[in-house]
C-alpha cells in the first residue's frame, strides 16, 4: 500500500496531526522529545494493531483522554484504501479498512505491511531470546497471515498449560495428569508446527542476512566482506521431539509451576566470524548485524508478496558512523519510507518531502526538495 496521508487524534503527545506523505522518502525532522517516533509508531499501529515499542494501549493514548484514533489513506493496486484504528485506554480497540471492521491484525496485512528500523534493534543481537523470537515470528506473519493464528494458538496453549501447572501446587493428582496430557498433546501439535515454520524461514533468510551484513560492514572495514555470519535455531527439545521432552520435564515443571520446554523458550543463535555475536562482536558489528536482520526480513517479505513493505526508519542514522550510514542508504530497498532525524537530512538521502515538527505541529519544510 502506498500511503499519502496520515491523521492522528489524541495519540501520544499529539492532540491532532495531519501528515502528507511522499511516494518515496519522507524525512521527518525535529528536536528530541518532539514526537517524531510517535508518528512512526502510529503508522506501525494502524498496520499491525501493536506498538513496535512493545507497550500497551494505555501508553499510546494522550494523557487525559480515553482513546486515540489513527487514520491512514493510500492506494493499493489502483484501489483507494482508508485504514482506521481506535486505541482505547481500557477495553478493546477497533480497526477498519474502508469502514469495514477487521477483527485481527493479520487481516490488515492485505492492506499494509511495515518494516521497522530503530536504535533499539541492537537488542536483537545483544538482548534476550524473546526479541529474536518476536523478530522471526513477525516475519512469518508478514509472509503468511495464517501464521498469526498458529502463533496465537500456541501462546494460548502455553498460558493454559502454565496456569494448570501453577494450580497443581507441585502435586500430580489423577485429574491434573489427565488434563496435563491434553495440554501436552496440544502443545506438541502447535509447537512442532511453529518451530518447523521458524526453521524454514531462517534457512531462507540466512543468505540474505549474510549479503546484507557484508554490504553494510564492508563500508566500515573492507576486510569485513569476508566475515561470515550465521543464524541457527536453538531448540534442544527437537532432538527427541516435543512430546518426549515434555514427558521428561514434567516433574520439574510441576515443581516449578511453569512451562519450561517448547518454542516459547527457544532462541536464534547469531554468529559473526563463527563466534557468538552477543558476546564477541564489536558494537559496530552488532549494529551491522541487527540492520542486516531487518533488511533481510524486509527483502524476503517483498519477494513473497510482490511489493515492498513501508519502511519506518526511526533515527537509525544517529547510532551509525558515517561509513555505515552511507552504506545503509546505498542499500535501502526501493519503495516508500519514512525517516526521522533530529539533525539535517542524512548525507546521501534524497527525500521527496521533508516535514518539520515544530511546537506540536507538522509543517512541510521550505527546503524540501
Amino acid at each position: 500500500m502506498q500511503l499519502d496521508r496520515l491523521w492522528l487524534t489524541d495519540f501520544r503527545n499529539w492532540a491532532a496531526a495531519d501528515l502528507p506523505l511522499a511516494p518515496g522518502l519522507t524525512v521527518i525532522r525535529g528536536r528530541n522529545g518532539a514526537g517524531k517516533t510517535n508518528l512512526l509508531e502510529a503508522v506501525g499501529y494502524v498496520a499491525t494493531l501493536a506498538s513496535f515499542r512493545g507497550v500497551g494501549a494505555e501508553a499510546m493514548v494522550r494523557q487525559g483522554c480515553d482513546q486515540a484514533v489513527v487514520r491512514a489513506h493510500g492506494t493499493r493496486g489502483g484501489r483507494e484504501l482508508l485504514l482506521e484504528a481506535e486505541v482505547r485506554r481500557s477495553g478493546r480497540g477497533r480497526a477498519a479498512v474502508n469502514r469495514q471492521p477487521v477483527r485481527r491484525a493479520s487481516d490488515l496485512l492485505e492492506a499494509l505491511r511495515v518494516s521497522v528500523f530503530s536504535p533499539d534493534d541492537l537488542a536483537l543481537v545483544k538482548g534476550p531470546p524473546a526479541g529474536r523470537r518476536r523478530w522471526v515470528d513477525d516475519a512469518l506473519v508478514a509472509l503468511h497471515p495464517r501464521s498469526d493464528a498458529l502463533r496465537r494458538d500456541f501462546e494460548r496453549v502455553v498460558r493454559q498449560r502454565t496456569t494448570l501447572l501453577g494450580q497443581a501446587g507441585g502435586r500430580l493428582s489423577p485429574d491434573v495428569a489427565v488434563t496435563l496430557d491434553v495440554w501436552d498433546a496440544k502443545l506438541t501439535e502447535t509447537g512442532e508446527a511453529l518451530a518447523a515454520a521458524r526453521v524454514e524461514l531462517l534457512e531462507r533468510i540466512q543468505p540474505l542476512v549474510a549479503k546484507a551484513y557484508a554490504d553494510l560492514a564492508a563500508a566500515a572495514a573492507p576486510a569485513a566482506n569476508t566475515t561470515t555470519t550465521g543464524l541457527a535455531y536453538e531448540a534442544p527439545w527437537r532432538a527427541e521431539g516435543l512430546a518426549q521432552a515434555l514427558a521428561s520435564s514434567r516433574a520439574d515443571e510441576l515443581r516449578r509451576g511453569v512451562s519450561l520446554v517448547g518454542p516459547h523458550r527457544d532462541d536464534v543463535a547469531l554468529t559473526v566470524g563463527a563466534l557468538p555475536a552477543r558476546t564477541h562482536a564489536s558494537q559496530g558489528e552488532q549494529r551491522s548485524l541487527a540492520l542486516a536482520l531487518r533488511l533481510a526480513a524486509h527483502q524476503v517479505v517483498a519477494e513473497e508478496v510482490g511489493e515492498p513493505p513501508l519502511l519506518l526508519l526511526d533515527d537509525v542514522f544517529s547510532e551509525l558512523d558515517g561509513e555505515r550510514s552511507r552504506s545503509l542508504l546505498d542499500h535501502l530497498p526501493a519503495g516508500q519510507a519514512l525517516l526521522t532525524t533530529t539533525g539535517p537530512v542524512p548525507a546521501g538521502a534524497t527525500p521527496e518531502r521533508v516535514l518539520e515538527v515544530v511546537d506540536g505541529a507538522v509543517v512541510v519544510s521550505g527546503d524540501s526538495p
